[in-house]
């Protein structure tokens, strides 16, 4: 059992569910303030347990420049959760849950664009193939929706925001791996989320965070709780399953996003799944199968 494939699967079922209560509660919440409460409830879920290990950072033999590891994480955090969700935020307040999904899809094309480009990973005819057929199946989900026009106009700037979004996430997906062969994946999760918190309370100023949040009701509260806590343990899993294996064969299954989307929209709130939405999860579902099988690609 390849525990760090099962952490990413993990991590994609948590980015759907996410994106889901991100909509139901952005009209209420501005996108650094979401973001900035997002991050702050993760760094206080892992602390407890990351605490130990952050006390005994100089003892770690893999600390060789531990100055400049530092900065160079805090900066990834700072990208991969500061500017990607802000960067998302901004765009789900005028693109809606589908064409974001589908814009966001291209994150592993472009991980694995990037990760080939910098030397990291062979171009593998299978591994292109799983990410060629899970982005066709988010599409399969999706265009429908968009053909029937169930969603808004199309907004631009919401959508590059959201393509910004996936480009942050690919760029820094790529650049994590060497810090987490050197570093435990909890303090580094702890670390870089912690410099976005404290990027974003500045940067967060401008929506009057300090006096919103006060006055954000309770049921907006357990929402924002649970994108919080979840992304916490979310993002330890991602960044545990790129210490272990290639950016590209993790970030395919970002691809679970949109269909954990629609069996929660079928769970929760009733909604049919149709003959789209099966054929997607089949599309998925052979994608991440021909982007994992076989042994593992070559990362630097």
């Amino acid at each position: 059992m390849n525990l760090a494939l099962l952490a990413a699967a993990a991590t994609g079922v948590q980015v759907g569910a996410a994106i889901v209560a991100t909509r139901y509660v952005v009209a209420e919440v501005p996108p650094l303030t979401l973001a900035l409460l997002r991050y702050a409830i993760g760094v206080a879920t892992l602390l407890p347990f990351a605490w130990h290990a952050l006390r005994n950072g100089r003892r770690w033999p893999q600390a060789t420049h531990p100055r400049r590891d530092l900065a160079a994480m805090a900066a990834l955090g700072i990208g991969q959760f500061a500017v990607l969700i802000a960067l998302l935020n901004f765009g789900l307040q005028t693109v809606g849950a589908a064409r974001g999904a589908l814009i966001f899809s291209l994150f592993p094309v472009l991980t694995l664009l990037l990760a080939t480009a910098a030397g990291r990973e062979r171009w593998n005819t299978a591994l292109a193939a799983g990410v060629a057929l899970s982005v066709a199946g988010v599409m399969l989900d999706v265009v429908p929706r968009l053909a029937a026009g169930g969603e808004a106009p199309m907004a631009w700037p919401g959508a590059l925001a959201v393509l910004g979004s996936a480009l942050t996430g690919a760029v820094c997906s790529v650049a994590y791996r060497p810090y987490l062969q050197r570093y435990p994946t909890l303090p580094v999760s702890v670390l870089a989320m912690g410099a976005s918190v404290l990027f974003l309370a500045v940067l967060a100023l401008g929506e009057d965070w300090p006096h919103r949040v006060l006055q954000l009701p309770g049921r907006t509260w357990a929402v924002v709780a649970f994108i919080g806590a979840s992304s916490g343990v979310g993002y330890l899993a991602w960044l545990y399953a790129l210490k272990h294996e290639s950016p590209t064969r993790v970030t395919v299954f970002l691809a679970l996003n949109p269909v954990t989307a629609a069996l929660l929209g079928w769970w929760l709130l009733g909604e049919h799944l149709d003959g789209w939405v099966l054929g997607a999860m089949v599309c998925i579902a052979a994608g991440l199968w021909l982007a994992t099988r076989g042994g593992r690609a070559r990362s630097g």
